[in-house]
């Protein structure tokens, strides 16, 4: 099914092509987002039973991953393997490929699954989001038996600062919006991967809403795969990146009119045991002004090791505290199989 819609895509995306395309351009389009389409993969993880993050993904988790290396290699977001303890891999024929954890990368948010069985699925090559066409449109694919194709298109590419201590420069929004969005992949009409799934947000900015020009719609924010290419050489050799040694405060923040609020704290996390407290706003840390989630964690990640004592300054009904947080590298906290 994802097949005959692909070819119903190209040709539809020919007829918003000013230049007049050859048959053979045609068919040369065809096949590239037909193998684009074969190569996406639906991912069924199952997290460790004592895993951190059940909480708030749940211990069986579900979504989509692109092959990009002929040795089975599969991209997808970190968050869905987070943990993980049993992954397995659906192709559109409906086989059923186990697969190991290769990296989880906090910093980035990619996660890499390596198939344990020859998956017979030709990898996709990695695009530019900047060699895009003007009103070029986009392809979203997700994977397994139940897979759907898509169009989409590009509303703006901007930083996006998460609650849960990350943040992505370049971001890819899109719309419509698109339910089945973690671990999607997002195509050029050559079949070039341009991004991986993360979010369903209600209100994505357009190109002109950092200055109140464009009004915000429901889409999807994708991580751009550019950020991997310089990083997949230590992905596969460590499992994360440098960057994603860094510290961890174990707080869920969120930003409202230039104030930085808890709004969820990690039992047992740095943040817990130093006594922060939900609703608290954090004036500064480390002396640095924090109006910005943005703000926030790039100062807490660019100061020093991962492991150090962090000086809060908060606000807790209307009195100013002072908080001393011991922080952890996160990588040390996760959960792992019983044997690794």
């Amino acid at each position: 099914m994802r097949t005959l819609i692909a070819r119903l895509i190209t040709a539809f995306s020919f007829a918003l092509t000013p230049a007049l395309a050859s048959a053979g351009e045609v068919e040369e389009q065809a096949r590239a987002l037909k193998r684009a389409s074969d190569a996406v993969v639906g991912l069924r993880v199952q997290a460790v039973e004592d895993a951190r993050s059940a909480s708030s993904l749940g211990l069986l988790r579900q979504g989509s991953g692109v092959v990009i290396a002929a040795d089975g290699l599969v991209l997808t977001i970190g968050y869905l393997v987070l943990e993980a303890e049993f992954v397995e891999l659906l192709t559109e024929d409906n086989r059923r490929v186990p697969a190991r954890v290769v990296a989880y990368d906090s910093a980035s948010g990619f996660g890499l699954v390596q198939a344990l069985v020859p998956l017979a699925l030709e990898p996709v090559p990695l695009g530019r989001v900047d060699a895009l066409a003007a009103a070029e449109p986009l392809v979203i694919v997700s994977g397994g038996s139940e897979g759907e194709v898509g169009m989409a298109r590009l509303l703006s590419r901007r930083g996006f600062s998460g609650w849960w201590e990350y943040h992505v420069d370049g971001a890819l929004f899109t719309s419509p919006p698109r339910q089945d969005h973690s671990g999607a992949a997002l195509f050029n009409t050559r079949g070039e991967l341009l991004g991986i799934g993360s979010l369903l947000l209600a209100d994505v900015p357009g190109s002109g809403a950092a200055d109140g020009r464009a009004p915000k719609r429901p889409g999807n924010m994708f991580v751009p795969v550019e950020l991997l290419q310089t990083i997949l050489p230590e992905l596969r050799q460590n499992g994360q990146s440098s960057a994603s040694r860094r510290a961890w405060l174990g707080v869920n923040c969120a930003e409202s009119n230039g104030e930085v609020r808890v709004v969820r704290i990690t039992e047992d996390s740095p943040a817990d045991v130093a006594g922060l407290e939900r609703g608290d706003r954090i004036v500064r840390i480390d002396g640095r002004a924090v109006v910005s989630l943005e703000g926030l964690w790039k100062a807490l990640w660019s100061a020093g090791a991962p492991e150090r004592a962090v000086t809060l300054e908060i606000e807790r009904n209307a009195q100013p505290q002072t908080l001393v947080v011991q922080t952890v590298d996160r990588t040390k906290t996760l959960r792992r199989p019983n044997g690794v």
